[in-house]
């Protein structure tokens, strides 16, 4: 049975037309922004990689990727769940300095995702990566970047509401940071999920903090793969979303790992068996950059702004038989 629902009393307050043209404004006005923010310059970027070259997101480590064939140049290619460690690898090659950084639209197939009303087996986000210093692997380069960040879908918020005056999406301007821990402690009889609820209810705009380690209770707050993010320096930006009545995640970011913590998370992780491979290996001999970066969902941010209640009504995917009969009774279009 299909996870997605219709809010009682839920309809758009866009036309289909409307939808699309409010989409372009979105994408326009938050990557211009988020590349003068962070000092970025956008690059082309990869659908596909080679499984040998390590790049590939694991994400919680079960889910399968895409892969198929190329037999003109005789090798294997797997579609990307997300570009985390191939932004690392672009950065060196590309010998960007240290304060300036790239950007791109990522496209990917997650094919064992589940679907509902915030998830699609396609996922589009901007992905970014930005060198920094060891002096500026810190607590308050990471909480800059999520002000900065905060602050252009903030502004992008303001010029939507201003072309489309009946939406008046409301967001507010500040962001409050909370350790997994703290939340933990917070409601030690919850769900990870029925905490971010809670707390995000009273918090629109959060980061959620240190997200890989395992909590007082035996089990971290939600998986992290173990050789991009920090466990200790990384985090979720999570945004109310009143259409949905429940809190969203808009990015997933943080400062990677150097030589030290990927030696340690790998272990932890059970995945000694990675550091053959090309990426891991460069990175443990010292020889890629010091990084943050992260992803931002392009059509969550939508979704968000433009009020609307399914992803599917912001991005072109395939549906459940359930869910396009819940849609087609409701008269609201899936794209």
């Amino acid at each position: 049975m299909s996870k997605t629902y219709i809010p009682k009393g839920y309809s758009p307050k866009l036309t289909l037309y409307e939808t699309q043209a409010a989409i372009s404004l979105i994408k326009r006005t938050f990557q211009d922004r988020l590349a003068q923010a962070l000092n970025l310059k956008r690059v082309s970027a990869p659908l596909f990689v080679e499984p040998s070259s390590g790049l590939n997101d694991d994400l919680n480590g079960v889910e399968r990727p895409v892969s198929f064939d190329i037999p003109a140049a005789q090798v294997d290619a797997v579609v990307v769940h997300s570009l985390a460690k191939w932004k690392r690898m672009a950065l060196y090659r590309y010998d960007i300095w240290p304060g300036k950084g790239i950007y791109t639209d990522m496209n990917a197939i997650r094919r064992d995702e589940e679907l509902d009303n915030l998830h699609s087996i396609y996922v589009d986000q901007w992905d970014w990566e930005k060198v920094i210093t060891h002096d500026m692997r810190t607590l308050g380069t990471l909480q800059d970047a999520v002000r900065d960040i905060v602050r252009c879908i903030y502004e992008a918020s303001l010029i939507v509401n201003g072309r489309y005056p009946q939406l008046q999406t409301q967001l507010p301007e500040d962001v409050t940071f909370i350790t997994s821990q703290e939340l933990l402690d917070l409601y030690p009889d919850k769900t990870a999920k029925e905490r971010e609820n809670l707390f995000v209810r009273e918090h629109p705009v959060t980061f959620l903090m240190q997200i890989g380690h395992k909590l007082s209770d035996g089990k971290p707050h939600d998986g992290r793969a173990p050789d991009y993010d920090d466990w200790t320096l990384n985090g979720d930006l999570l945004y109310w979303c009143p259409a949905l009545d429940c809190a969203i995640e808009l990015s997933s970011m943080g400062i990677r790992v150097d030589a030290e913590t990927l030696d340690k998370q790998l272990t932890l992780a059970n995945c000694d068996d990675r550091r053959s491979l090309t990426y891991h290996r460069m990175l443990l001999d010292g020889e890629l950059p010091l990084t943050i970066g992260g992803g931002i969902g392009q059509s969550r941010l939508c979704m968000l702004l433009l009020g609307k209640a399914h992803i599917g009504e912001v991005q072109s995917s395939i549906w459940d038989a359930d869910t396009q009969r819940k849609f087609r009774e409701a008269r609201i279009t899936l794209l």
